[in-house]
């Protein structure tokens, strides 16, 4: 299609050059590629942007780079105060991309000075080519920063298997350094550049007292498709400017995520490149957070589960297709861990997913989905309600269930699923979306 787009170009004005036909045609394919898949905004994208609490000790700056479209940015840079300690957790899938890879080693020492992400390629299945572009953006970042290459973090989000050509955007480090701010634009900027089928950027802030100090947590997200993390979440950054040992920070990330990201999933895949990073630059001037219970510590980890929930949430709420944005509760199981197992298998069902999309209470559906879960549940003592409704109990559907009752409540944009399983204590809340021919649609086009 290039080649033709070319020649029709050529014959029209044979005074165009090759080059000048091969940027026009680019800049048409794109445009085209846009006109073929229409980008519809998530009903549940916020109207405003939130207020952002700007984080001492950190300037961010995005930029246009042309890694796969033109006219967007799609390659940020963050730069950290020195002493920045950082937090993470990464993706568990045996193919995780080469900035996942890097990651992981550097977290080991847990100091940063720099993040940078792009999007429009994962550098994720490109053997030495990918270990190659992750040492040219590190050296390049590290230089321009004037820190150690190991203080660079990265991650990338995109097309998996294509080259990263590193080489073409490196140089622009230099200057995204000299122009990095600490404005509310450069969050909006940050937030928008690290995005691919999302339809509109994540962004969440607060603030919290700490030892008469007030700190500012902040953090930006992407991720529509390709979700059912198995550590974190797609690409999320945390930022504050809080004083608190590395160490801690870690730990609380791990307990905070297993509440957040790990119980979110639209559509049942784990990404190859899914990265949590928290950065701490330590900039507030109150006494450093050590004490794991003390009520610093546990003001900290409030305000940070805050931003982790509602980043987790805006993936959901911006699930590939998504129509129905769903809630479910797991009560009544052998433990915590496995109720999460039985609530991810109803929100991974295809065929639950699709029933709530055609708005049909098909409660036959979750009960597939308990059974097939793995985990102890009792048959005859089963609860499953729709909202408020109750549409099964004691292994058979209720006697108060009303067929038109609860299709009104399907029409809803948010449902809730309640299940009581009977076995037990153990609870659990997870969320998903439904499962829409506009899912399938993105998908189709992704690549292409």
């Amino acid at each position: 299609m290039v080649f033709k787009i070319k020649n029709e170009i050529i014959q029209h004005d044979p005074k165009i050059t090759a080059n000048d036909t091969f940027n026009i045609a680019n800049i048409i394919l794109n445009r085209v590629e846009i006109m073929r898949t229409p980008m519809v905004i998530s009903p549940f994208a916020p109207k405003d942007m939130p207020t952002i609490n700007l984080v001492k000790g950190m300037r961010l700056v995005a930029v246009e780079a042309g890694i796969k479209y033109q006219g967007r940015k799609d390659l940020m840079l963050a730069v950290f105060l020195e002493g920045t300690v950082i937090a993470g957790i990464l993706t568990k899938s045996k193919t995780c991309s080469a900035p996942v890879v890097w990651c992981r080693a550097q977290l080991k020492h847990g100091f940063a000075r720099a993040l940078v992400v792009n999007s429009g390629n994962a550098n994720a299945f490109t053997g030495f080519l990918g270990d190659e572009a992750v040492r040219l953006i590190t050296k390049a970042a590290a230089d321009a920063v004037g820190c150690s290459q190991h203080e660079v973090y990265l991650a990338s989000t995109g097309v998996i298997g294509e080259p990263l050509q590193a080489q073409t955007f490196t140089h622009l480090f230099d200057t995204m350094v000299k122009n990095a701010s600490v404005g509310k634009d450069a969050w909006h900027d940050a937030a928008r550049s690290i995005m691919t089928t999302d339809t509109y950027p994540k962004i969440a802030s607060t603030s919290v007292m700490i030892n008469g100090v007030y700190v500012s947590i902040s953090g930006v997200v992407k991720g529509a498709g390709m979700i059912a993390p198995d550590m974190a979440t797609m690409l999320a950054f945390i930022f504050t400017d809080a004083s608190i040992d590395s160490s801690l920070l870690q730990s609380i990330t791990n307990e905070i995520s297993t509440k957040t990201f790990n119980c979110i999933t639209v559509d049942g895949d784990t990404s190859t490149s899914d990265t949590l990073l928290i950065f701490a630059t330590g900039a507030c001037n109150h006494d450093k957070i050590t004490d794991p219970d003390s009520s610093s510590a546990l003001a900290f980890k409030s305000a940070l589960y805050k931003i982790m929930h509602d980043l987790a949430l805006q993936v959901v709420k911006d699930g590939e297709g998504i129509s129905k944005f769903i809630t479910i509760h797991i009560t009544g199981a052998e433990n915590d861990m496995a109720a999460h197992r039985i609530g991810m298998s109803l929100a991974n069902s295809p065929l639950l997913k699709i029933a709530i999309s055609g708005e049909d209470a098909n409660w036959g559906r979750v009960v597939m989905a308990v059974g097939k879960a793995g985990e102890a549940a009792n048959r005859d003592n089963i609860k499953i309600s729709f909202g408020p409704n109750l549409l099964a109990e004691k292994g058979m559907r209720s006697p108060s269930y009303d067929e038109e009752i609860v299709s009104t409540y399907m029409k809803n944009s948010e449902i809730d699923i309640s299940v009581d399983v009977g076995v037990g204590f153990g609870k659990a809340t997870v969320w998903t979306c439904d499962l829409t021919h506009d899912y399938i649609k993105i998908n189709s086009d992704y690549r292409t």
